[in-house]
């Protein structure tokens, strides 16, 4: 009998459960998914689940990535001190040594070659109160002009051609919710499919409405297979194709001649350029046929409502602001901007790709979307910030162009924030190199990443499930990420680690922050007035309503669902067209004897950017473990190619080893490779470092390259 008892007592304490719930929102993408971690204790072991919340952007939807976010944060790799390197290791150390390390060394290095001889690079993962104390860290606490952020390398062409155009950035000019309706939407250059799979119902519910979809990519994508019409233009051309939809609708009279004329500037600049262009030239350069120019700008122009959505398939070029400006041309020319279920969406790459860019991380950029030239804009920052306005530093200069003055020795110190730049610039080899003439390099991250690698000293940053702070997702809308999981060892968030550095240099008195939301209030009052104006935005006002769209001024505006509905952001309130050349100023390479393909890049579904935070999920990293090269069956076997042979790819920057994958939804001329990879499959070794003169954004969508097989090399 006691036996038994032992038994059934042993039995019911096994299944005594623990559990906890932490409400979170997804790392990764720009749709900022809201999630709940769910820890389940039973005796000793734990178990996780992640499970979607409701919310007005993705309704409680969570694609692979979001489901899976947690395996990184809780991963075993996870750095949880400061780490120095000491004769090439790295070391644990205590904070404080580390603080007295930066001190010492950015005030030697600013001692012997000047304020700007530091550099701080930054990211668009961090919260908007993080982004926000970047900058001011930079310009205040280092008085440097040298700040730029990952961020340039993803979302600068939109953002320059919408400020360009409209006199204002912002993800979406419409919110999310007016998709549906939609009676046409063009999607170029973007696979919502595999890079924001939350985002994809809006538009199967716009297509069940009778939406006709027309997709812009020379891959059949999953995206493009749920598209009317598929235009699987050559890499590289779309802002020939503008032209040449927008010869169309000018040509058959679908311009909306009262819009323009009330509402728009540069018109007639813009018909006399399409009037000298051939229709007939415009598809041998693009390789989509007249038929289907003719189709789908007729389709476009007639529908009563349509958008146009844009990703890095059309901006990651050395003419994608231009590009994006001439399809923005189309939106103005058929009235179909500021009207309900009309607008332009520029699909936001990182999960704070908007706010991140909108305080200060921009290397001419001050909070507010504030121009760090504009002397009045100057003023009101430094007024915040309780500085001399004759105190801040003049613009400085994008991310790829700080690392060629660290090559050149003109920047001899950094500090990284939650960035791979060794995997994600164009020319890796060249910025490895780079990286590796600095005096001095600190790093702050969540692991080793190839870039931490090269480090002096690294700085052990906290996860999206310990980092309390607001984001911005790709509809403008102001989310707040709540985070009470503990942090593991002695790992800080980052906006703590900006306030101890700050402190470390004398500057505390500008960094006496205690929480998030205390940086959100003074970001508020730096945003006050300007485009991006976040003043009546408070952390009980997003919980209150799920998320806040700006600009919102006061705290009893509603905020802003829908843009320029009566006017547009420049002084004259009205929009600017510009006439757009077939081919751009820098010239892109073309496919030759030597290098006779087009390389281009993206992303596949299961992994995030540079992988350093999905590769270490073993469920992310198990569906895709190692790089590709997608060909088409026919390119194949003119190289002597076969399926799932490994394959060497050259340009000439550089080469890597990727498996060959065989498909016959990409073009002959064209093959596709994935860039979340490093080392032997960086694609970025590839990528010419040629920037678009614009906005500074690298061509990383069109390279030229050859191939062989691997064995061909034996």
């Amino acid at each position: 009998m006691t036996e038994m008892l032992l038994k059934y007592f042993r039995d019911k304490q096994q299944q005594v459960q623990s559990k906890k719930v932490y409400d979170t929102q997804c790392p990764y993408c720009s749709m900022q998914c809201k999630m709940q971690l769910i820890e389940q204790t039973v005796i000793t072991r734990k178990k996780y689940t992640t499970i979607g919340k409701d919310n007005p952007t993705s309704h409680g939807r969570l694609c692979m990535k979001g489901m899976n976010a947690h395996q990184h944060a809780l991963h075993k790799d996870r750095i949880t001190q400061p780490l120095l390197k000491v004769n090439g290791e790295f070391t644990p150390i205590t904070w404080d040594k580390a603080l007295e390390i930066i001190k010492k060394n950015f005030s030697a290095i600013q001692l012997e070659n000047g304020h700007d001889a530091l550099a701080v690079y930054g990211s668009a993962s961090i919260t908007n109160e993080e982004a926000y104390l970047l900058g001011k860290f930079a310009r205040v606490a280092l008085q440097t002009k040298h700040i730029d952020y990952n961020g340039r390398l993803c979302m600068s062409a939109a953002a320059s051609a919408a400020s360009q155009t409209f006199g204002m950035d912002r993800g979406l000019t419409n919110s999310l919710s007016e998709i549906p309706n939609a009676e046409c939407i063009i999607l170029a250059g973007t696979n919502i499919a595999a890079c924001q799979p939350t985002m994809l119902p809006y538009f199967e519910e716009a297509k069940e409405n009778g939406a006709f979809i027309i997709v812009i990519d020379p891959r059949e994508t999953d995206t493009a297979k749920m598209a009317d019409l598929h235009l699987k233009i050559k890499p590289g051309t779309d802002a020939a194709l503008a032209n040449g939809l927008l010869k169309v609708i000018m040509e058959k009279g679908y311009t909306d001649e009262r819009f323009i004329k009330e509402r728009a500037t540069g018109f007639e600049e813009v018909e006399e350029h399409i009037s000298s262009l051939s229709l007939k030239e415009i598809s041998e350069l693009t390789g989509v046929s007249i038929r289907q120019i003719q189709r789908a700008a007729t389709i476009f122009a007639e529908k009563k409502t349509g958008m146009i959505f844009t990703a890095r398939g059309v901006e990651q070029q050395t003419d994608g602001s231009l590009a994006v400006r001439n399809l923005l041309n189309i939106l103005i020319s058929t009235g179909k901007i500021g009207k309900p279920s009309c607008g332009y969406g520029a699909i936001t790459g990182q999960g704070n790709g908007q706010g991140a860019r909108e305080h200060g991380q921009k290397a001419d950029q001050l909070p507010g979307y504030r121009s760090i030239e504009n002397e009045e804009h100057r003023e009101h920052i430094a007024r915040v910030w309780g500085v001399d306005k004759e105190q801040l530093p003049r613009k400085g200069v994008s991310a790829y162009e700080m690392i060629e003055r660290m090559e050149k020795g003109e920047i001899t110190g950094l500090f990284l924030m939650c960035s791979n730049p060794i995997v994600s610039n164009p020319n890796a080899n060249f910025v490895k190199e780079a990286l590796k003439k600095l005096k001095f390099f600190v790093a702050v991250d969540l692991f080793i990443s190839e870039t931490a690698e090269l480090a002096d000293l690294v700085l052990p940053a906290a996860s999206y499930l310990e980092d309390e702070g607001t984001m911005t997702n790709l509809e403008g809308r102001v989310t707040l990420r709540e985070a009470s999981y503990p942090a593991p060892g002695e790992a800080k968030r980052d906006w703590q680690i900006i306030c101890e550095v700050a402190h470390a240099l004398g500057k505390g008195e500008y960094f006496n922050f205690s929480s998030a939301e205390e940086i959100f209030n003074e970001l508020r009052a730096a945003s006050r007035g300007g485009a991006a104006d976040y003043y009546g935005i408070t952390y009980e006002r997003i919980r209150e309503e799920g998320g806040v769209l700006w600009p919102c001024p006061t705290s009893n505006h509603k905020g802003t669902e829908r843009l320029f509905e009566r006017t547009f952001a420049h002084p004259d309130g009205k929009a600017k067209m510009v006439a757009v050349p077939n081919s751009p100023l820098i010239p892109k390479e073309q496919p030759c004897e030597r290098f006779p393909l087009y390389l281009t890049t993206g992303r596949v579904t299961s992994h995030y950017l540079t992988g350093v935070q999905t590769r270490k999920s073993a469920a992310l990293a198990a569906r895709n473990f190692e790089s590709f090269m997608e060909i088409h069956p026919a390119a194949a076997q003119k190289f002597g190619i076969q399926d799932q042979e490994l394959v060497e790819v050259t340009s000439k920057r550089g080469s890597i080893i990727v498996r060959c994958r065989w498909s016959a939804a990409i073009r002959q001329d064209t093959i596709f490779i994935p860039f979340h990879w490093a080392d032997s499959q960086n694609v970025n070794r590839l990528v010419s470092e040629e920037l678009d003169p614009h906005c500074k954004m690298p061509g990383f969508k069109v390279s030229t390259v050859n191939i062989r097989p691997l064995m061909a090399l034996r």
